[in-house]
C-alpha cells in the first residue's frame, strides 16, 4: 500500500467516524469516498492499517475506528484547515468588538469559542510576564495617600494604593509620575524591576526618598506578582454531547477541568500565534487522555500575550475545530493591540 492511499483511507475513516460515530466499515468507503481501488483492496489497506496500530475494531463488526495513533497521523497530515464562513468572521468581529475591557474580552471570547466550536473553551488571561508598560499613573489622594496605576499594554489594569510613610505633596507625586511615565513606558514587564530599584537614590531629601521608596516598592510588588496566571472556561456541559466517547466515565474529565494547574498546561504553553498545538489522548494530563486540545497562543504579531484552546472528545471535527481556534484568536489578538 502506497502512503498516499493509506493516509487516504485512514482520513477516509476519521471524517465517517467523526461523522456519525459508528465503526466504519470496506462497503461505506467504497459508497461514501472517491478512492479509486476496489472493495478488496481498500480491505487489505484497513488490515495494513490496523496492523501499524492505526485503527482499530472494537468489537467483532468488520468496522473499525480510529486509534490516538489513527487520529496523530491524521492531524499531522491535515493539507488544510477548514476557513470560517465570511458571516461566522463577521458575527466573531462585531461580538468582541464591543468588549469593555479586558475582563470583557476574555469573558466574551471564552463564550464565543465554546458556542461556535460546541466543545469545552479555555482562555488564559494574558501574562505580566509578556507585556509591556504602556501607562503609569500617579494620583494624590491626600497628604499620606497616592493611588498607584499600572496599565499594560494589554489592557490590563492594576491600581493599589499606598500609606505613605512621610507627608508628600503634589508636587512630589507629579514630578515623580513625570519620572515614571518617561522611565517605563514601552519597556517589557520583565525588565521593569531594574530599572526602578535605584530610582529612590535619586531623591536627596530623606523623607521624600522615604515615600519615593514607598511607591516604588508597591509597583515593584505589583509588577512581579504572579495574580496573572489564570484561566477561564466554557462550554463543560458541552461535554454531555459526547457521553459516549469517554470509555467509562465523563467523571475524569470533568474533575480534571476543575483545577487551574490543568488548565493552564492545556494552554499556558501555546507561545506562537502562527502555529497550533492539537493534543490527543495519552498526549494530555492525567485525567484528560480520552480527550483532544486545540491550542494556539493569541498577541501582537508572532508575540503570544496567552493561551487559547478548546478541549473535546477525540472524535473530534478537527479541521473546522483548528481553524475556529485559530480565528478566534486572531481577533482577540487585533482587539488587545488595538486597544
Amino acid at each position: 500500500m502506497t502512503e498516499e492511499r493509506k493516509l487516504a483511507v485512514l482520513r477516509a475513516i476519521v471524517e465517517d467516524y467523526v461523522s456519525t460515530h459508528e465503526p466504519v466499515g470496506s462497503k461505506a468507503l467504497v459508497e461514501r469516498h472517491n478512492l479509486g481501488v476496489s472493495p478488496a483492496t481498500i480491505r487489505n489497506d484497513m488490515a495494513a492499517l490496523e496492523e501499524e496500530g492505526y485503527i482499530a475494531q472494537p468489537h467483532t463488526s468488520a468496522g473499525r475506528v480510529p486509534t490516538d495513533k489513527g487520529y496523530r497521523l491524521f492531524v499531522d497530515r491535515l493539507s488544510s484547515i477548514k476557513p470560517l464562513s465570511g458571516a461566522e468572521k463577521r458575527a466573531i468581529a462585531t461580538f468582541l468588538q464591543g468588549s469593555l475591557d479586558l475582563d470583557d474580552v476574555v469573558m466574551r471570547t471564552v463564550r464565543l469559542l465554546a458556542q461556535v466550536t460546541r466543545q469545552v473553551a479555555v482562555v488564559q488571561y494574558p501574562s505580566l510576564s509578556r507585556s509591556s508598560v504602556r501607562h503609569v499613573e500617579l494620583v494624590w489622594l491626600g497628604p499620606s495617600r497616592v493611588m498607584v496605576v499600572l496599565i499594560t499594554d494589554t489592557g490590563r489594569v492594576e491600581q493599589r494604593v499606598v500609606e505613605s510613610p512621610h507627608t508628600c505633596s503634589e508636587d512630589l507625586v507629579s514630578g515623580l509620575r513625570s519620572t515614571l511615565g518617561g522611565l517605563l513606558a514601552g519597556m517589557a514587564l520583565a525588565d521593569a524591576p531594574g530599572a526602578l530599584e535605584r530610582l529612590p537614590e535619586q531623591y536627596p531629601d530623606q523623607a521624600e526618598r522615604a515615600v519615593v521608596g514607598a511607591i516604588v516598592s508597591t509597583l515593584l510588588e505589583t509588577l512581579v506578582e504572579t495574580r496573572e496566571e489564570r484561566v477561564v472556561l466554557a462550554g463543560a456541559a458541552n461535554l454531555a454531547r459526547f457521553g459516549q466517547d469517554f470509555p467509562l466515565t465523563i467523571q475524569p474529565v470533568l474533575e480534571a477541568l476543575e483545577e487551574q494547574v490543568v488548565l493552564l498546561r492545556l494552554v499556558g504553553e501555546a507561545t506562537s500565534t502562527s502555529s497550533l498545538t492539537v493534543r490527543i489522548g495519552d498526549e494530555n494530563p492525567e485525567g484528560l487522555t480520552s480527550t483532544a486540545v486545540v491550542s494556539v497562543g493569541y498577541g501582537s504579531g508572532d508575540h503570544a500575550l496567552a493561551g487559547i484552546g478548546v478541549l473535546g472528545p477525540m472524535r473530534m471535527d478537527y479541521p473546522s475545530t483548528m481553524g475556529a481556534v485559530r480565528a478566534v484568536a486572531r481577533y482577540v489578538g487585533q482587539i488587545l493591540a488595538d486597544g
